[in-house]
């Protein structure tokens, strides 16, 4: 039997021959890949499921992602459930691409994620965000708003005045950095969303001989200013 398309549910249904004789309960649906059983602990059973659900290369690159501290190899082998030979190799590998930095010391090779790197991933992903203005207006009201409350031009002004900051001042001088630091992230995936505009625009040689130019529409404001 099939049903009329529609946003809110399925567009095709079962017949009556696959639908099972007795109602489906809460215990006939088992989300996880893992017999649960077989852990008494559930932190064995969640590293059990992670691993039965990605590869090695997936959560090498998931614990990378996370790591701001330089770590050894073994160190990210054990939280990644790999080997060690295996992470190394993995993250030499990163490297190379630009993605991981490694620094030799006394004790071995550390690595890390490369800043640079993670800054340009998180730019690009918020310049394909279809909300970036938004955020940008929303981030400058919030500075508006802190400078119009404390009467300065920025949290560091605020920390070295002589005023005697309580708690909440404290928290909203370290709101206020973080909303600072926001901006420029945002302003800058602005900036690399309009400047991919652009080169997708660009002027063939084939319209170029023909005369068929294609124009971007101009902006009064930027909500960059």
């Amino acid at each position: 039997m099939t049903g009329d398309s529609s946003p809110d549910g399925p567009d095709e249904f079962p017949s009556e021959e696959e639908i099972p004789d007795e109602p489906v309960t809460v215990d006939d649906i088992d989300p996880f890949s893992v017999d649960d059983d077989d852990f008494e602990d559930i932190d064995d059973f969640a590293a059990a499921e992670w691993k039965d659900q990605s590869t090695a290369d997936e959560r090498i690159r998931t614990v990378i992602n996370r790591t701001t501290t330089p770590k050894s190899a073994s160190d990210i082998s054990d939280t990644g459930l790999v080997s060690e030979t295996k992470a190394r190799t993995t993250l030499n590998k990163l490297a190379e691409e630009g993605i991981v930095r490694s620094h030799q010391t006394d004790s071995g090779k550390l690595y890390s994620r490369d800043p640079e790197w993670h800054l340009l991933k998180q730019i690009r992903k918020l310049a394909s965000s279809e909300t970036l203005v938004n955020q940008i207006q929303r981030i400058k009201q919030e500075l508006t708003e802190y400078k119009s409350k404390y009467d300065v031009n920025g949290p560091e002004e605020l920390l070295i005045s002589d005023t005697e900051l309580d708690q909440n001042e404290l928290d909203d001088i370290s709101h206020w950095r973080t909303a600072e630091r926001e901006l420029s992230h945002l302003r800058a995936a602005y900036r690399f969303k309009e400047a991919k505009e652009q080169a997708s625009i660009a002027v063939e040689p084939e319209d170029r001989r023909t005369g068929n130019h294609t124009t971007t529409p101009s902006n009064n404001q930027t909500p960059l200013q």
